[in-house]
């Protein structure tokens, strides 16, 4: 009887995260900084109900291995989440890498940002070259199986939605350029505004009110308007009363000053 498979290698025997890092010194070029900044808006305000910080992986432009077979092969997604590990390798160490015979659970989220050199395999146009590892779109679909893919073209905005259904990515049509992701409890949409001092429309997170999601920077600043607010809505409502004792005859100081208010 013939073997068509090779055993599977112990994993004390494959390579882990220390001898796979995030980044490949051969590789020439870095991101713009549309790339470097999106992402960020991404991870801040992702905050799905069901899970803290600690509990998923959210990282960009780390590769992801999931060939134990060829060690060596890795994508390289713009931004993704995994969830239900832990944000730190054993606990207690920034990840290098993303390994995936060493985790055992794929990306449940994959967004890549297009650009001229890369749309092409990022919506599986490119044809495969069998020499070479396959592209991202092969390795989403039918190797980590992600089950939503959403491509994003920072130039022309526009947003495209890829789901998983029996193993093949259909997309789905949008409105108001939003998705909803059920199984999180949370939507991804084009935020026309500004983030990081520039405005521009980027992607963000939005929750079940379809109210988009502040990250920790912008938290303060929305309690201080807030405040400012109510404030005015205090100071407008004093006024009125103040204008209709007035009209009655009444000296509205002489009455603040009876009862002690300052």
């Amino acid at each position: 009887m013939y073997q068509i498979e090779p055993p599977e290698i112990p994993k004390s025997l494959l390579p882990t995260m220390f001898d796979l890092p995030s980044e490949d010194p051969e590789e020439p070029g870095l991101p713009d900084m549309f790339h470097l900044i999106q992402p960020r808006l991404l991870e801040y305000s992702f905050r799905p109900p069901q899970y803290s910080r600690d509990e998923m992986f959210i990282a960009s432009n780390v590769n992801v291995y999931y060939d134990y077979k060829n060690t060596h092969w890795y994508t390289r997604p713009d931004w993704y989440v995994v969830l239900g590990v832990q944000r730190l390798y054993a606990g207690n160490i920034l990840r290098y890498s993303y390994v995936i015979w060493q985790e055992e659970v794929s990306p449940f989220i994959v967004v890549e940002l297009l650009s001229p050199g890369t749309e092409d395999e990022d919506l599986g146009t490119k044809l495969r070259d069998a020499e070479k590892p396959p592209g991202k779109w092969e390795v989403y679909e039918s190797i980590l199986k992600v089950p939503y893919y959403f491509v994003f073209d920072g130039s022309t905005c526009q947003f495209r939605v890829f789901k998983l259904n029996k193993n093949r990515y259909l997309e789905y049509e949008i409105s108001n350029q939003r998705v909803w992701i059920p199984e999180l409890e949370i939507g991804l949409g084009v935020y026309e505004g500004s983030f990081n001092n520039t405005v521009r429309p980027w992607l963000r997170w939005y929750d079940a009110r379809g109210n988009w999601i502040l990250t920790d920077q912008e938290l303060p600043t929305e309690r201080a308007e807030l405040e400012r607010q109510r404030a005015e809505l205090e100071r407008q409502k004093k006024e009125a009363m103040a204008a209709k004792l007035r009209e009655l005859g009444i000296d509205p100081d002489s009455i603040i000053n009876s009862i002690g208010v300052t």
